[in-house]
């Protein structure tokens, strides 16, 4: 079969049409992964500022503490609808907020731990963090389609909660905390990579630049909640493993 100039050019313009395509998607991943990297970075800088001071510790710890938790659930449910459907404004506000409100609760944990062995954090967030990067990248690059994992997944994060709050106000076992703390690992691994896949599925080239920027605020919010989970948990069984 014999290309003429036509079937070259289109040829050509097709290529020209992907690399743009291509670039435009690398762009975009990397703005949600910059944002979601300055949100654990404000996160981390809250929580360290707290935890030096044994005042602001005392404040955030009992009924302070769960009320924080139910302004995340809450924020963790309505934020990423305010998002999709405001303004950048909106969705810049909603990210912070979260990050900060999670700061604030991991304020009296980095507290904790610090008093016990100040590394076990460290420890915990380069785990978190080569986890999380293998995980997404196995989401951005595979081939095979993630939603039905992250469907049972997300549904399986409701069970977590439901046996995390059994377990801290009925149970209160040392080895079924071990245990979940297993799993919601498990859980979030599964869920970083859905969710990196999901992220570049919603990526198309010709939106606006408004839209652009709240996909990938949204982007990061989702990759965010799942890398502070993971690293909490982490740094949970370290610290059980310790004992």
């Amino acid at each position: 079969m014999a290309f003429g100039p036509q079937n070259v050019r289109s040829f050509t313009r097709t290529q020209a049409d992907q690399a743009q395509l291509d670039q435009g998607l690398r762009s975009y991943m990397l703005r949600v992964y910059n944002y979601m990297s300055l949100g654990v970075a404000f996160t981390g800088a809250i929580a360290m500022l707290i935890a030096m001071n044994p005042a602001a510790v005392q404040a955030l710890s009992g009924g302070a503490f769960w009320i924080l938790f139910i302004g995340i659930l809450g924020l963790g449910f309505f934020a990423p609808k305010l998002m999709m459907s405001k303004s950048v404004g909106v969705a810049q506000l909603c990210f912070w907020a979260y990050a900060g409100l999670w700061g604030a609760v991991l304020g009296p944990i980095f507290f904790a731990y610090l008093a016990v062995d100040p590394m076990l954090i460290v420890r915990a967030f380069f785990i978190t963090a080569a986890t999380f990067a293998g995980l997404s990248l196995f989401g951005y690059t595979t081939k095979k389609n993630l939603a039905p994992m992250g469907a049972f997944l997300a549904m399986a994060t409701i069970g977590i909660l439901i046996a995390m709050l059994v377990n801290v106000f009925f149970i209160q076992s040392t080895g079924f905390e071990l245990i979940l703390s297993i799993i919601v690992v498990l859980v979030f691994s599964g869920l970083t990579a859905y969710e990196t896949q999901m992220i570049k599925n919603m990526y198309y080239e010709h939106e606006g630049a408004d839209v652009i920027t709240r996909k990938a605020i949204f982007g990061a919010f989702m990759l965010y909640g799942s890398f502070i989970t993971l690293f909490i948990w982490i740094l949970n069984i370290l610290g059980m493993m310790r004992e």
